[in-house]
């Protein structure tokens, strides 16, 4: 009992390893620039050992996608759950919850231009739903602390009652992400001007407080 204790820890470690090892390599060269040999060569295993682990290189990065999302939230949680910031009226709050997606693009442009490219093979591999539900979670785990802001400004006046604020979230969410997305593209069309792209996504934070706000 105790050597297969030993021997299920050992995998684990191994797993763990190889998806933080693959999430740095994505992050570096881009998902379709990383095969799972150069994965297993990293990772000191052998490339069979990989595919046993993850079935595939759309498993391990879905995994090490996930990974990346769950380490994003635990950057931001202290200050989210510190009593300064708890201090602050709930639509403070909610404002600063926004900017935070600011910080992500300015301070992680290649993340973001990873969600890009991962989108991107998700619809060419025709990934199951199914295939995503923990990846899924590790997004909307900003959610919680988003509702949590809300209530707290309902409570001291600061904020409207919206009859969804979930769908409210999501909207606000899907249509920063998108833009960011597509500002970190680069210019393409002859008519496109991103050197204020800051601004563009300030704009869309100061629409949605201002309809937040009561």
């Amino acid at each position: 009992m105790e050597n297969e204790y030993i021997s299920q820890n050992f995998r684990t470690k191994r797993i763990n390893h190889a998806i933080d090892v693959s999430a740095k390599m994505f992050l570096q060269k881009g998902i379709e620039n990383v095969k799972m040999t150069d994965i297993a060569d990293e990772c000191g295993i052998g490339v069979a050992t990989l595919y046993r682990y993850f079935g595939t290189k759309t498993g391990i990065t879905i995994a090490a996608m996930t990974h990346l999302w769950d380490e994003m939230k635990a950057m931001f949680s202290g200050v989210f759950d510190s009593p300064v910031f708890k201090s602050q009226t709930g639509l403070k709050q909610c404002s600063d919850l926004m900017r935070m997606f600011i910080v992500l693009y300015d301070a992680h442009p290649t993340f973001m231009k990873l969600l890009s490219e991962f989108d991107l093979m998700i619809i060419r591999e025709n990934v199951p739903k199914e295939k995503l539900r923990d990846y899924d979670k590790s997004i909307l785990n900003f959610y919680p602390v988003f509702e949590r802001a809300y209530r707290a400004g309902l409570e001291d006046g600061s904020v409207r009652e919206i009859e969804h604020f979930q769908l409210f979230y999501v909207s606000f969410a899907h249509t920063f992400m998108e833009l960011s997305k597509k500002l970190i593209q680069g210019e393409l069309l002859p008519s496109d001007d991103f050197s204020l792209a800051t601004k563009e996504l300030e704009t869309i934070i100061d629409a949605a407080v201002y309809y937040l706000k009561k």
